[in-house]
């Protein structure tokens, strides 16, 4: 089964919900007259409306109605009464849920449990067609539905689909990760700095290193450690920084962030205390 012919509803436009009605329109995956939006802001549908060609209405009810597919692009604090416009939707609507934290169980108690639902765990460089999403693989869906969801999301970067319960990791390495990787670049800059480069030629060159070293492995499907030994002269550089760094204790560090922001992910999605 496929998207094609087929018509999406976003529930909420923020970010995200933009980057997924962009990558759709764009890779021609949806035209924009089968995708309907809405939010709670007036001025941001007209916004898409104007720039994607898509069609905003006020009420989320006015997408459920409309849509085959329903994407759930809120935040988890406002989940809840949006679910209750779900409530009785049974099997003719597949949702999909990009809500960090709110696990199936706790949709389906509201949705009912014969919903077709896919939970997804996408990131924000989808903003630029380069994002990593995780796809929860769920019982009760129909042949089809998870190709679906594939389509939607591969439209805006690379897709894997794990089990449910490996989303809270996922949250702490790729969700969380653009975070991690900024604060790097950001560093790179600040070095360049202190060794004389002017900020803008800085930033230029740590952004377009970083990108260029991800591209490297993904394209050659090196391992990181061969590409740390094929930039490292005896003696050189290279090895000198390497050094610095592990002095730092650089790969714990990483390491460490994702299990906090794993753990933390797992805090939210228990709720409050």
């Amino acid at each position: 089964m496929s998207i094609q012919g087929k018509s999406v509803g976003f529930i909420g436009a923020g970010n995200m919900g933009e980057a997924l009605i962009k990558g759709l329109v764009e890779a021609k995956v949806v035209p924009a007259s089968a995708i309907t939006v809405s939010d709670v802001r007036a001025e941001r549908l007209r916004a898409l409306e104007k720039q994607y060609g898509i069609r905003g209405v006020p009420g989320n009810g006015d997408v459920i109605r409309a849509a085959d597919v329903v994407i759930l692009a809120v935040k988890p604090q406002i989940m809840a009464p949006v679910l209750k416009e779900l409530g009785g939707l049974g099997r003719k609507t597949l949702v999909i849920s990009v809500a960090a934290g709110v696990a199936t169980p706790a949709i389906r108690a509201v949705v009912g449990q014969d919903a077709r639902l896919i939970r997804v765990m996408p990131n924000t460089p989808a903003l630029v067609r380069e994002g990593a999403t995780a796809i929860a693989k769920a019982p009760g869906l129909e042949p089809g539905d998870l190709e679906i969801a594939q389509e939607i999301f591969g439209a805006v970067g690379k897709v894997v689909v794990l089990d449910e319960e490996l989303l809270d990791a996922v949250t702490g390495l790729s969700g969380s990760g653009p975070a991690y990787v900024a604060v790097v670049i950001e560093s790179l800059a600040d070095g360049g700095v202190k060794m004389g480069l002017d900020r803008i030629t800085a930033m230029t060159l740590a952004t377009q290193t970083v990108l260029g070293a991800a591209r490297l492995l993904m394209e050659t499907g090196l391992h990181p450690g061969a590409l740390k030994d094929m930039v490292s002269s005896p003696g050189g550089t290279s090895i000198a920084g390497i050094a610095a760094l592990e002095e730092g204790g650089i790969r714990t560090t990483f390491i460490k962030a994702v299990e906090r922001a794993t753990l933390r992910s797992k805090e939210l999605g228990r709720g409050p205390a």
